[in-house]
């Protein structure tokens, strides 16, 4: 009996402590074109401070829905910087944001016969045009954008499929579901996806700049402290090596 309650006590303490340590990590969330940098982000930074992050991924839009729903994120990497100031003019974060980099627009395919660029994408070769949801992911908007201005919005609309988010969107393309589609620059510069299929970058006078945002959450409360070290993190020489050598821009904020 004494053994039966020793091992139940036990057992509680395990959990609490093991709960206790998942308390302490950052809840990280994250915009998709982010997904393979944020690996790289939050290790050199655990590294440096000991804090660990656990990573949320998902369109910009769906996370600040998320948020604002009360969802336990401490911190918020967008792709762009109107989600972020959508969050802080309502209240939810504990200082302005702060833009962390520049994305990059590009045109990737998988399939051998084609060689993306604007031109191809009105040829009747291709039938399917991924790019991620305008409504909620910025890389979806930057690509509208891109076509309205060449001038070919009108004429390929109906070949155009949306993903979700990037992730998404970048499974249409490796499945060869859409023969082309738009993505991130960090993606196919990504370790995981570097020299598989072909791209071209999308020139960045045909789009509005892609300034990705972060914010310091008001859920990260008694984190704060550790939430701040990631938010100042995002501005050191460390960080901007990793997001340059990434496939993004860096400028004074």
């Amino acid at each position: 009996m004494k053994k039966t309650i020793y091992l139940f006590f036990a057992s509680l303490i395990i959990s609490a402590s093991c709960q206790q340590k998942n308390d302490q990590k950052l809840n990280i969330a994250v915009a998709a074109n982010m997904q393979f940098v944020i690996k790289k982000l939050s290790k050199t930074f655990t590294n440096q401070t000991g804090i660990e992050c656990n990573l949320i991924i998902s369109s910009s839009g769906k996370l600040t829905a998320q948020i604002k729903e009360g969802a336990p994120f401490d911190v918020f990497l967008s792709a762009d910087m109107k989600y972020p100031k959508e969050l802080f003019e309502s209240g939810k974060t504990i200082k302005k944001p702060k833009v962390y980099g520049y994305g990059k627009l590009v045109l990737w395919s998988m399939t051998d016969s084609t060689s993306p660029s604007i031109d191809v994408l009105t040829s009747h070769k291709i039938n399917h045009i991924a790019l991620a949801n305008p409504k909620t992911a910025p890389y979806g908007t930057a690509s509208i954008e891109a076509l309205k201005h060449h001038k070919i919005y009108h004429k390929i609309k109906n070949k155009l499929v949306y993903g979700e988010n990037i992730s998404q969107t970048n499974q249409f393309i490796i499945s060869k579901a859409a023969e082309v589609g738009f993505t991130s620059k960090s993606v196919v510069l990504s370790q995981e996806l570097n020299n598989k299929g072909k791209w071209a970058p999308i020139e960045e006078a045909h789009y509005s700049p892609i300034a990705q945002g972060v914010v310091i959450l008001k859920h990260a409360n008694s984190k704060q402290r550790e939430a701040e070290k990631f938010y100042n993190f995002l501005s050191s020489p460390d960080a901007h090596k990793i997001l340059i050598d990434s496939g993004y821009s860096i400028q004074d904020n």
